[in-house]
């Protein structure tokens, strides 16, 4: 028997390691697996070139729960270790890392890097008053050994009966660790981190893992049905992905995995860190910012990396070269699938588009390479249900709707349904309306507006699509200059909350008499001020700017400009005035309620 003091100068080396090791503590089983698999992988290494004779039998990773006892065991029939390895492995070369460790992090936060010292093995006495290894090394001859220690630089080393090769690590739980007896909770654990594993991983004689993933083969060997059926082991209660991309680099960094794009039919279904990231098929994290541009962390699917290690803090991800080309990588891969599928099978493109909608103008808003891209395949659904490109939608458009400045005028709705006397009027007139109705499209056009110089967005209640109409249709009036002046002066009436501009335009009999509508960078001002604080707050709090054009051409005001009755006269205006408010949202609280009981006075006098 051995025993002696592990070669460390720090004499509180586990009270620190206790404490700083990882934020999470049910990390140690990952930890004592990953080993265990390390170990059974470089056994197959040294088989497969004759280095290790003999049959290799089961290779299998076991992890059992002793209530009694009140110990946890992993158990592996990997590589093994001599006496002379555990004295190395165990006491020497772990704790010349933990030294870099302490002298580098103590008293720092970001501690969760602690894999990058090779201390792994060390995570068990987070939860144990004591550990005990007991190993058999594959080489021929050799004895069983065990090692123990209960959390001080003392340990014990000796020789020991053990019939079969491998390395079993028996965990002692410490009070404040029972959790860890119970097989729920070990399940769990199991599943979050070693479901990928690629040693067969048996937890109450069942194995709770897949060795070969989805991701680890080649596009070659895989069918649709394997693609969707790994969706369904990633995501249960998921619907079926829209379709696929599935990563392999080598060079000049190594990527594995497979993205995949969710279905979504409401912007607001949208949910951030489903991907998941995995090294050498050991979860690390479902947080991948960083490494995943932004505008796809809406993507769901693994990406495995073994350039990306373990243990990895917020500061190396931003910092890391490979993680900036993995980025880069992913965006130009999903940048050229959409392009293809856009190319191949346009149709099928513009059916998914209410949900590829949203990861294409997210990019476009977040990252200008994508956004140079997107610029080929990104469309535009018209309020007839036709899709256009931006080009389309230009070349289509190039007559009629260009603005005073010869930009381009894309007139889009928020509200069909909402906004249909509007859009309707628009369309008569040969206007191509295409429908903005998510979430992300009012930052999405304020956004590429400034990128597009030639290209304007006006929502088709606007005053300047009011403007367009008028080019179409002249501004002539049948009304004479007096009628018109009265006709303005029974509109000038003051609408509490709101500052209005009247003006008498001469359009078609067929159009509304009275439409209200917004000058649409106040608008937009205003929409974006509603939600923030602060100035924002008092800026959504001023009244609203409204543009009332009322239509000197309709028959309606004959009848008004004839009507004797001052007070019906009045009536009559104030209603007409008040629906075209209605149809912009802007008749609210005591107008509302005004415009209601006039209306039921009007028809009172009718009967």
């Amino acid at each position: 028997m051995q025993k002696g003091n592990i070669r460390v100068q720090t004499e509180n080396i586990f009270p620190i390691i206790k404490k700083f090791l990882y934020s999470e503590h049910d990390i140690f089983i990952r930890e004592l697996v990953s080993n265990a698999v390390d170990a059974t992988q470089k056994l197959k290494t040294l088989s497969s070139i004759g280095e290790a004779k003999g049959e290799l039998g089961e290779l299998r990773i076991d992890v059992t729960i002793d209530a009694e006892k009140k110990t946890l065991t992993i158990a592996d029939k990997g590589i093994g270790m001599t006496a002379e390895e555990v004295d190395k492995y165990l006491n020497q070369v772990a704790f010349s890392g933990a030294e870099e460790f302490l002298e580098k992090y103590k008293g720092q936060n970001e501690a969760n890097i602690i894999g990058h010292f090779g201390l792994g093995f060390y995570s068990s006495f987070m939860v144990s008053d004591k550990v005990e290894v007991f190993s058999r090394s594959f080489k021929e001859e050799s004895a069983g050994v065990r090692w123990e220690c209960d959390g001080s630089p003392e340990y014990t080393l000796e020789d020991t009966e053990k019939a079969e090769r491998g390395t079993s690590i028996v965990l002692h739980l410490n009070a404040e660790s029972q959790e860890f007896l119970e097989t729920s909770r070990i399940q769990t654990v199991l599943e979050k981190f070693c479901k990928f594993l690629p040693v067969p991983i048996f937890f109450e004689d069942k194995q709770i893992n897949n060795p070969a993933p989805a991701w680890t083969k080649k596009p070659s060997e895989l069918t649709t049905e394997d693609y969707q059926n790994f969706y369904k082991e990633l995501y249960p209660f998921g619907e079926a992905p829209l379709f696929w991309i599935h990563l392999n680099v080598d060079y000049p960094f190594n990527l594995t995995g497979i993205l995949y794009f969710p279905k979504i039919k409401q912007s607001y279904e949208i949910q951030k860190d489903k991907i998941q990231l995995y090294s050498n098929q050991v979860f690390v994290t479902d947080e991948v910012k960083d490494i995943v541009p932004e505008f796809l962390m809406l993507l769901h699917g693994v990406i495995d990396s073994p350039d990306i290690p373990l243990n990895v803090s917020r500061s190396y991800l931003q910092g890391d070269p490979n993680v900036k080309k993995i980025n880069a990588h992913i965006t130009k891969k999903v940048a050229d699938k959409l392009e293809e599928i856009f190319n191949t099978d346009r149709k099928a493109f513009e059916e998914k588009w209410e949900s590829l909608g949203l990861f294409v103008k997210y990019g476009m808003m977040t990252d200008d390479k994508f956004l140079e891209k997107a610029n080929k395949f990104f469309i535009m659904e018209d309020t007839s249900g036709k899709f256009y490109t931006t080009e389309e939608y230009k070349k289509a458009t190039e007559a009629l709707q260009k603005n005073k400045e010869g930009r381009q005028v894309i007139l889009y709705t928020t509200n069909p349904v909402q906004q249909d006397v509007f859009i309707q009027q628009a369309t008569a007139k040969g206007y191509l309306v295409v429908k903005s109705e998510t979430l992300v499209d009012a930052a999405f056009i304020n956004s590429v507006e400034m990128k597009w110089a030639d290209t304007q967005f006006t929502r088709v209640d606007s005053d300047i699509a009011d403007n367009l109409i008028d080019k179409a249709e002249g501004n002539d009036s049948v009304l004479s200059k007096e009628d018109a002046d009265k006709l303005k002066e029974l509109f000038t009436k003051p609408q509490e909350g709101l500052n209005m501009n009247i003006e008498i335009k001469g359009l078609s009999e067929g159009t509304s008499p009275v439409m209200a509508t917004r000058p649409e960078q106040m608008r937009r001002m205003k929409d974006m001020a509603s939600m923030g604080g602060g100035m924002s707050a008092w800026y959504a709090s001023m009244p609203d700017e409204v543009n009332l054009t009322v239509n000197g051409n309709h028959p309606i005001f004959k009848n008004i400009l004839s009507e004797t009755d001052t007070n019906k006269q009045d009536k009559l205006v104030k209603n007409l005035a008040d629906l075209a408010l209605l149809s912009q949202g802007l008749l609210t609280g005591n107008n509302l309620t005004n415009f209601i009981s006039r209306s039921v006075e009007l028809m009172e006098e009718k009967a």
